[in-house]
């Protein structure tokens, strides 16, 4: 099925539902959230321990500083933040909503409860004309790890919840150095995503990657030497489908810069880099009037409080290696930041597979709502949804994708199947690793490739029973691929003719990473694998009805 199809088969589900299920009040409100929820934009959660960055981030997404990110009672409470055709901000408290102000104070928004306790907030949600918030509704959560235990359990409430009922699709999830806190929520996460009750895929980020090393520095080159090592971490594997550096404060300046900053900062360019540097030893020296400086006090708190001192110091260097005026030096603080690459990634993982995540969630809903109920009509109800999330190959490659730090495979391969699975876009060609241009020909020639070349995996005795399944997934979306392409050029006139697309030698196996043990954690039992006989076979994707059936050639699995 596309991913428009899944939304209708879901839809269609939860009609069916509600036909079976009558007139109960509370059942037909979840029916009613759960067939709006297809409607509205990817829910996608931002978490992570307390002072991670995720309202700076956030305010860098979306481009404006609608985020707190002071210590203020609105950062104990769960936000939602989407599209609306004005700004408008809407407190649920004891049952009640109530619109609060919208005030900004030099160009921040101002959040104020309205003299509401944090802990009677049921709901906050803030309403703003944001393109990305059409695509993303995003939810700031609460810092885990806070002093108080209550803060904490907004957020796992929402991300790993125990009556199964996940309100966040996808999870961006930001760390500034590795912490058992971290672990322990990811693994709680992880949990629920197995038992098929939480989100369908959690991105890390490496946030106020500024501060990596200290800081002291012009590069984030440090900040992409921790992420690597995040992403590649044992204490992690499994837990996470990918880790990017950002830094959420250059994203955000490069958006937001303002003409007196620009000055400002030129005018530091100006002294000589010895000068400059002494005066960021500290952030009270900067700022002391006793240091002689061509920049008002004033300005420089302001621009300490807008960029930080790596943030000054990276805007520095850029001017004095060329850049001229606002607009090219905002161009240059958000190409540096790394948020181009986040927003890449976001659309790869998550946006392309918005309709598919969306009916996942719904589909889960569903089977919990169902499951409260007794019925033959129920029973079987129950059944064509399992069978649906079961059967539907899209959910399995978001599975697997969400697994894939966890699976025994080299790099390379590792790579490989995250870009087959649609980890990098699900476009053909994407996932094939061609040209946007490339043509047919050339694509079933590299889908028959890939279905050979995991076939050949599979005779690795080493492999354990999730990576065999993993394997098995990528052949089955090899398959539908070649199903795909050659009715399209049954369809144009232009099928491939025997002997056209020519066999390529199938690479040996990559060696199978060893990570070095960690005794403070538990490890699997290691050794060969039994596979069973199912593995030694290849998934079969049919074509419809009427229509021949196209099999990619035997070669030597």
């Amino acid at each position: 099925m596309n991913a428009r199809s899944e939304i209708e088969v879901a839809r269609s589900m939860l009609r069916a539902a509600r036909a079976e299920l009558g007139t109960d009040a509370r059942t037909a409100a979840e029916l009613t959230a759960c067939e709006r929820r297809l409607d509205e934009p990817l829910r996608v959660a931002l978490a992570g321990t307390l002072k991670a960055g995720k309202s700076t981030l956030l305010n860098a997404l979306v481009g404006e500083e609608i985020a707190p990110t002071d210590a203020t009672e609105c950062t104990r409470i769960v936000t939602w933040f989407q599209r609306s055709a004005a700004p408008r901000i809407t407190l649920t408290a004891d049952g009640q909503h109530r619109n609060l102000p919208v005030r900004r104070r030099d160009g921040r928004l101002q959040l104020d409860l309205g003299g509401v306790a944090a802990d009677r907030v049921e709901r906050l949600e803030v309403g703003w004309p944001s393109s990305l918030l059409g695509e993303y509704t995003l939810v700031d959560t609460p810092g885990t790890s806070s002093n108080s235990a209550d803060v904490s359990e907004r957020t796992l409430r929402l991300l790993a919840p125990e009556d199964g009922r996940c309100e966040a699709d996808a999870v961006v999830y930001l760390m500034r150095q590795l912490q058992t806190a971290d672990i322990e929520l990811l693994q709680q996460v992880q949990e629920r995503m197995t038992a098929g009750a939480g989100p369908l895929g959690i991105l890390g980020v490496l946030s106020r990657a500024d501060e990596a090393e200290g800081g002291r520095g012009e590069s984030l080159a440090p900040a992409r030497r921790m992420s690597d090592m995040l992403a590649h971490a044992p204490e992690l594997r499994g837990l996470h489908q990918d880790f990017l550096p950002v830094s959420g404060l250059l994203a955000l300046r490069g958006q937001t810069l303002r003409q007196h900053e620009f000055t400002a900062l030129r005018a530091l360019a100006a002294l000589s880099p010895d000068q400059l540097d002494a005066a960021l030893i500290s952030v009270a020296r900067f700022v002391a009037p006793t240091t002689d400086l061509p920049v008002a006090v004033e300005e420089r708190a302001h621009l300490l409080d807008a960029f930080g001192p790596f943030g000054i110091r990276v805007a520095v260097a850029m001017i004095r290696g060329g850049i001229r005026d606002a607009p090219a030096l905002a161009d240059e603080l958000l190409r540096r930041s790394g948020l181009d690459e986040l927003r890449a990634t976001l659309n790869a993982r998550f946006g392309e597979r918005n309709e598919q995540l969306k009916a996942h969630s719904a589909l889960q809903t569903l089977r919990r709502i169902l499951l409260r109920h007794r019925g033959s009509g129920i029973e079987r109800l129950t059944h064509r949804v399992d069978r649906l999330l079961a059967d539907t190959h899209a959910f399995t490659e978001l599975r697997y994708l969400a697994a894939l730090h966890g699976l025994r495979l080299a790099a390379k391969d590792r790579d490989r199947l995250a870009r087959l699975l649609g980890g990098h876009g699900i476009a053909a060609s994407r996932r094939l690793g061609l040209a946007p241009d490339a043509g047919r020909v050339a694509q079933l020639d590299a889908a028959l490739h890939a279905i050979a070349y995991w076939r050949a995996q599979l005779e690795n005795p080493l492999l354990d029973a999730p990576t065999v399944a993993a394997c098995q997934a990528a052949i089955r979306s090899a398959e539908a691929l070649v199903t795909t392409l050659a009715m399209s050029s049954r369809a144009t006139g232009d099928t491939p003719r025997p002997g056209l697309v020519a066999p390529r030698p199938i690479p040996q196996p990559q060696p199978i990473p060893q990570p070095p043990r960690n005794p403070a954690i538990p490890q699997p039992p290691r050794g060969p694998a039994r596979i069973p006989r199912v593995a030694q076979g290849a998934a079969r994707v049919l074509p419809p009805p009427g229509a021949a059936r196209v099999l990619p050639p035997r070669g030597p699995a």
